[in-house]
């Protein structure tokens, strides 16, 4: 049989590649930040080669660092779960989310009898109370943002690329004067999400009138009232193209025809050390394969 490096070595070198960090994977580990160092060390040298980039304080994956996480993390992972399993009295897991209410409800809810049938072990306890972010670690495992990017100390994965749409009431379409130019938005009030607040400057600029005004800009902090504020004719609502596809509402339209790219998306993101916990890992790549989800 080969030999093999000490598992500890390798249970180090996960949660330093995980957490990039040696201080913060030498707290996960219950060791001194020397002890952790030298069984990472102890790895390179029964491997014959370094597996960090170091600079400063940080370490860094290189490339052979990264292949070799990307073959040995599943394996511990898996075994970390079945030690779990046999000595765990209790087999459920459970997960509290943070998600904003219209993605919960047009793309989460939807898929979740899947999970459920693939994981009944999971359970969520959803929380839609926003600021999502700021929360994690406190309060939530993990959240579902919408935004233009993450803070970088955070582990963060996109969910999609989105288009903005215009979207309001049919009746604007019709009568004596339908709504057929971007202009004629200064007529109208714009509704805006509080987690997009560029949303309109941002397409007026793409839709080539950077200077135009609406009537009003109103600000929402549910993507749900937004829709329906459109539909009732209070304004229009500048929102991604999937909410649109997904509300399937024959009270809306889309405005225009118009092309622009969404500067914000959705985000799945939590604290590195929160991918050791058997329920996010297990939710995170649930949810990326649901989604068919792709990176940076």
């Amino acid at each position: 049989m080969r030999r093999l490096p000490p598992l500890t070595a390798i249970e180090a070198f996960v949660q330093v590649a995980r957490l990039g960090s040696i201080k913060a994977a030498a707290e996960e580990l219950a060791l001194s930040s020397p002890a952790l160092s030298r069984r990472v060390q102890s790895l390179e040298r029964f491997i014959g080669k370094p597996l960090f980039e170091r600079r400063h304080q940080a370490l860094r994956l290189n490339d052979d660092g990264e292949r070799l996480l990307s073959a040995i993390a599943p394996a511990l992972d898996a075994m970390t779960d079945a030690v779990e399993t046999m000595t765990s009295g209790a087999e459920l897991l459970r997960l509290r989310l943070g998600v904003l209410p219209l993605f919960a409800t047009q793309r989460l809810m939807p898929k979740l009898p899947a999970l459920r049938r693939k994981h009944p072990e999971l359970h969520l306890d959803v929380d839609t109370g926003g600021y999502g972010v700021t929360r994690l670690g406190e309060g939530l495992d993990a959240a579902i943002v919408l935004a233009r990017d993450v803070d970088p100390g955070l582990y963060a994965r996109r969910l999609d690329r989105n288009r903005v749409h215009v979207i309001g009431a049919r009746s604007l379409l019709e009568g004596p004067d339908p709504i057929t130019r971007p202009e004629q938005l200064s007529k109208l009030t714009a509704l805006v999400h509080r987690d997009m607040v560029e949303t309109f400057t941002a397409w007026r600029a793409a839709a080539g009138v950077p200077e135009l005004e609406p009537l009003a800009i109103d600000h929402f902090d549910s993507g749900t009232l937004m829709l329906e504020a459109a539909a009732q004719g209070l304004g229009v609502a500048f929102m991604l193209e999937s909410h649109f596809e997904a509300a399937q509402d024959p009270r809306l339209v889309q405005l225009f025809d118009l092309t622009v790219e969404s500067q914000y998306s959705y985000w799945f993101c939590c604290r590195p050390r929160a991918l050791t916990q058997r329920a996010v890992r297990i939710f995170h790549d649930w949810l990326i394969e649901a989604l068919g989800a792709e990176a940076d």
